[in-house]
Formats: structure tokens, sequence, C-alpha cells
């Protein structure tokens, strides 16, 4: 890891290669450039170059599987990683993060903490070049975006401001002050960004602000004690006010169909506030949005690739298949249905899905029992097994024998991009990953409702959008239930049912107080676990890092 000291240092030395050498600076031998001497050699487009890197880190950090996605997801009841016989050991790497057994040194934990302050580090370097003030706005928000999560995994991030002595260890803040930082940096943003809306989903801007505003206020009283969350009515009122603000501004409504807001045409969704664009053969800036339908297909499961159209890896859990089973609908019968449409939920999934299933058999969603392929075909493994997703899993998430090909159900959020065949299937895809969803906001405003005292209110918004998503009413809903983490008549688990693999389930897991709970494959768990450790390498870089309890 290059110590802090020097990250500020390199990132202004390549730049200045590339800006410099049509700028005249008079600068004598040995003599040094002040930040403000640079700023007016830059000028805004210099300095929207500085934005723009910062940008790109929203790729690098999110992207892939094995970085936040991994820490967020695989680290909950959604998402696990079983090996199958050669494939996915990587020394035991995912099954650890499912199974709550991490360490100081585990590659991801260490990844994940490098790519956030990468981000960190850049957006900051943004403010030291003299910025105009949306310059300034936009990059504090990309600050926020990675401080929030760094400040949620790890509980507490290294931070500069500009001017600081670069000799010196950043300053690392915890807690409240960590949290109200955070807060402040965005509030401070507010004023010079944009306007929200279809238009301008690719930047930061005011409604995508306000959203991260609200997950602030909401994530508070956790991020400062995460055995025993709190939840100030302040906090809850000023959720609704700025999740109302959103909705009621006319820039967004639901999708009528779910997937369409992750697939290749994502672009026209009227329910994302922001995302990462990513663009159907360029390879700038698309650092593997395909991997996130690569990481669970089965290798058989797109015919022009075959026997490479999948890595055959990341599954779900029975518990939460079955959670869309609301007022006492069981689902265990419809697991190894004919191929045809189910009517349950369309987040579900197991729908004809146009531009994909005609081309691939593949339906978006949750995938269980026989697959097939785009002529209706039943697929084969590759030892010429019946590809019919089992949902039992080997109880150490390693697999063996027969079935070590077909075990767990795979979970297709994103649909993959066929719009050039198999050449946009392999990627560069042109999926733009979703940061930030509406129907979070409307969730989050829900449950702050609830949390106030107004059940009848969250009910009517959990109600209002499960019509959207062809799911039938709730009778009646609680927070949670710690005894059953997958109670379907819970908003913790309407929130899994609509957000699944985006990112947020350990957070939610933690806020509802239920992270340290059993689930499968996960029996025991310890306190410590409710923050990942900070990286051994991180703390021999910067000594104001302190190593979190129990590790």
């Amino acid at each position: 890891m290059m110590p802090y000291k020097n990250l500020k240092i390199v990132g202004c030395v390549a730049l200045s290669l590339a800006v410099f050498s049509c700028t005249k600076l008079n600068e004598g031998l040995r003599s040094n450039l002040t930040n403000q001497q640079t700023a007016e050699a830059l000028g805004p487009a210099g300095t929207d170059l500085l934005l723009q890197a910062a940008y790109t880190d929203i790729g690098s950090a999110f992207n892939a599987q094995d970085l936040v996605f991994s820490l967020e997801e695989n680290s909950t009841d959604e998402s696990l990683v079983p090996t199958r016989g050669g494939d996915w050991d990587d020394n035991g790497v995912w099954r650890v993060i499912h199974a709550h057994t991490w360490n100081a040194d585990h590659a991801q934990i260490l990844n994940v903490f490098n790519s956030l302050n990468k981000l960190n580090f850049d957006a900051t370097n943004v403010l030291a070049f003299s910025p105009t003030a949306s310059q300034a706005a936009q990059a504090k928000f990309l600050r926020a975006i990675s401080l929030y999560y760094l400040l949620d995994l790890y509980g507490q991030y290294p931070i500069r401001n500009p001017g600081d002595n670069l000799l010196n260890a950043p300053e690392v803040k915890t807690g409240a002050d960590a949290i109200q930082f955070i807060i402040d940096d965005l509030n401070a943003a507010l004023p010079d960004l944009p306007d929200g809306g279809n238009a301008n989903m690719y930047v930061a801007n005011a409604d995508a602000c306000k959203a991260m505003l609200m997950k602030c206020y909401l994530n508070r009283g956790a991020f400062i004690n995460r055995s025993a969350p709190t939840f100030d009515d302040a906090d809850m009122q000023q959720v609704i006010t700025l999740g109302n603000q959103i909705i009621g501004s006319g820039h967004y409504s639901y999708m009528p169909e779910y997937f369409d807001n992750f697939s290749v045409g994502n672009d026209k969704s009227t329910e994302i506030l922001y995302s990462y664009k990513n663009i159907t053969g360029e390879s700038a800036g698309n650092s593997g949005i395909n991997g996130r339908w690569f990481m669970t297909l089965h290798y058989n499961q797109y015919t022009p690739s075959n026997p490479n159209a999948g890595w055959n890896g990341f599954s779900t859990v029975a518990d939460f298949y079955n959670s869309f089973g609301v007022n006492g609908t069981s689902l265990n019968a419809s697991v190894h249905s004919p191929w045809s449409d189910t009517l349950v939920d369309k987040r579900l999934g197991r729908r004809y899905y146009a531009g994909v299933t005609n081309k691939s058999g593949q339906r978006p969603g949750l995938m269980i029992g026989q697959q097939y392929n785009e002529n209706g075909v039943a697929l084969q493994d590759r030892k010429g097994n019946p590809l019919a997703f089992d949902p039992n899993i080997a109880s150490d998430m390693i697999e063996t024998g027969s079935n070590l090909e077909v075990t767990g159900i795979r979970v297709e959020k994103y649909p993959p991009d066929l719009s050039n065949d198999n050449s946009s299937y392999n990627g560069p895809s042109g999926n733009d990953l979703v940061m930030i969803r509406y129907a979070d906001v409307v969730l989050m405003v829900a449950e702050a409702k609830m949390r106030s005292g107004d059940n009848a209110g969250g009910l009517t918004m959990v109600n209002s959008l499960r019509s959207a998503r062809g799911a039938a009413p709730l009778n009646s809903i609680t927070l949670v239930n710690e005894n059953n983490i997958n109670d379907p008549n819970t908003l913790l688990a309407e929130r899994s049912r609509e957000l699944y693999w985006e990112s947020v389930r350990r957070t939610d897991l933690i806020r509802f107080g239920v992270f340290l709970k059993p689930w499968a494959y996960k029996t025991t768990d310890d306190p410590k676990n409710l923050l990942f450790p900070v990286p051994n390498q991180a703390l021999a870089a910067n000594p104001n890092l302190v190593q979190n309890p129990g590790y």
C-alpha cells in the first residue's frame, strides 16, 4: 500500500505531466509550486480532470464482485460463494466472509479500504486546487460516498483537508464526529449541485445528495453504537422531509419492468438518482459490470459462450427466496416448476424478459430449478446432468460430487447486455451501475415513519411499491422479527426483496439489530464482526488509525 503522504503527490505529478506540457509555468530550477500557483496554471479544465479521476474511482470501488459488493452482500444472508471443486476456493476468502471468520489480513478487506480511500483522497484533492463552486460540491458529494462506506464498514476513516501537511499522517474520524462531518459536507454541497432527474443521473446532483443525507440520518445511531442502534426523532424527521422532497419533485416514478433498472437500457430508467456510466464497446471506465452476471451463471447458460458463459459461483439461500411468499403464501411448491412465468412478484424474476430470454433462455431474478436455453431446451451441466439449481448447499459451503455445479439459487440482478450478442455479453457492457435508487428513498421514508410511530403511513408506502412490482399488498407490517430475519411481513424483508444485491443488506441488518443472528451457513457470531478490521497494512501506514476491538 502506498503511504498516505504520497497519494496526493503522485496524483498531482501525473496530472502535471498531462497538463503542464501546454501551460507556461515560469518555474525555475529546484523551485517549488504552491497549490495556488498550480491551480492557477491548471485552470478550471485541469481541476475538472482531477474531478473526473474521482468519478472514475466509483467504478473501481463498486463495479467488481470482490470489492464493496462482497463485503456488503457476502457477509449477509443474501449472498454466499460456495467452493465448487477447484473453483471459487481462493484459500477460502469467500467462505470466511459469509461465515464471519475473516481477519485483518483478508485481501478483500484491504482492497476495499484502499479503493474507498483512493476515492476519498482524489475527491479531497479537487478541493485543494481552487475549484469552482460546482466542482467543489461534486467533490464533496463523491467524498461523502467514500466516507460513508468507510465508516459503515470500518467504523473510522482518514481525512485530509486542503493545505494539510502531507508529511503528517491524515487525521482519523470516528463515531458521532465522523458521521457529522459527512452530513456537513453533503449540506455544504447541496446548494451548488444541479437538479436531479434522468438528465443528471451520471453526476452528483441535488436529489442524490439528499438521498445520501437520508442514509446518514437513518444510520447515524447505528454508526455511533452498532450493538444498540438508536433513532433520534429529529433524524427521522429529516429522513421524511428530504425523502418527501425527492418524491414530490416529479423526477421519478416506478418502472413498469423492474429489471429495466439494471439492464443495458437502464440509462432510461425513471428510478435512478445516481449511477456509474458504462459504455458498450468502450473499455475506459468500465471495470467489470459484466461480472454481475458472470459471477453467478453456470458455464452453460448462454449458448454462444458455452462452456464459458459464467463463473458458476455466487448464490443465495432458500430462506431469502421463500421471503417472497408474503401473507402465508408458500413458494416451496414452485421450486421445480416448468418453464413458465410466475405471477408472485416481478422482483422474484422467473419471467420472460425480452432481449435476454429469447436470446439466452435466462430469466433475470432468482434462478431456481431446471434452466433452459433460448429455444426452451432443458440445459445440462458439464457432466451431462440436468442443470437444475438446487437450494441445498453443503453445510461447510464446500461442494463435492455430482451436484457441485448446480447447488445454490442463482441471482441475476443485472440482465446481461446482449445488444451486441456475444461481444457485449462478455464485455465491455453497457449496463450502468446503479448507486442510488428511488425505491430506496421510498423505503427509507417508510422506515422513518414507522420508527416515529406512524406504522400505517409506512405500510401505505410499502404497499404502493409492492403494487408497482406486481406483488400482493401486505396485510400488516412490523419493522423486524428478531427471531426470524426473513419473516416476509416485515420492513426488513421488503427492503431485501426490493434492494437485494445492491450493497445495502449488511447495513440494514446492523441497523435493524439482527446482524449477529444466525442464518444459513452462519450459525454463530462475535460482536466484533459488527465492524470489519482495519487492514494491518493500513495500520502500518497511518498511526492515527486504531484497530477495531476484538481483532
